[in-house]
């Protein structure tokens, strides 16, 4: 399918967030229930539906990283942040692996320009035993050439608390 322009609508934007929201649901599913190893493949096939790192560098800054690896520009070191397991990033734990049941997103503000598309706000996660962890998160977003909304940038951080 050749390339072609198609505006991005709020809705769009929505449905993109509710999609991530529950691959991370199943991400955590399938760790909890059948291993480590579909909790990899369920990640890797969030990454390769969600993410466009086929159009381009996807600028990823996940919330629980630092140092030289802060940020993350390849589908390995996403996959990294959501299972762990990979010694390239010896600090990640697996953000999709917390045992994860629902998940929740508020929005601050968007920004639309054509096939481009921003959004910020704040997504919460519930865990097994009802602890909620909140972050501040930014996507951005673009339509890759197969009608799929793509993110590629994510950033993410713990709020500030003064």
């Amino acid at each position: 399918m050749s390339e072609k322009f198609v505006a991005i609508s709020e809705q769009d934007i929505f449905e993109a967030i509710e999609v991530w929201g529950e691959g991370i649901i199943k991400i955590s599913h399938f760790f909890e229930t059948e291993g480590i190893e579909k909790a990899r493949e369920a990640a890797s096939q969030m990454l390769d539906n969600l993410y466009g790192f086929e159009i381009g560098p996807v600028l990823f800054k996940p919330t629980l990283s630092g140092g030289s690896q802060t940020f993350r520009h390849t589908k390995e070191g996403a996959l990294s942040y959501f299972v762990g397991q990979d010694p390239s990033y010896p600090l990640d734990t697996g953000f999709g692996l917390k045992f994860w049941r629902m998940f929740k997103s508020e929005t601050s503000g968007i920004f639309i320009s054509d096939n481009v598309a921003i959004w910020m706000g704040w997504v919460s996660f519930t865990d097994r035993n009802g602890a909620v962890t909140k972050v501040d998160k930014s996507w951005g977003y673009k339509f890759h050439k197969d009608g799929s909304l793509r993110i590629m940038h994510h950033h993410s951080s713990l709020p500030y608390i003064p």
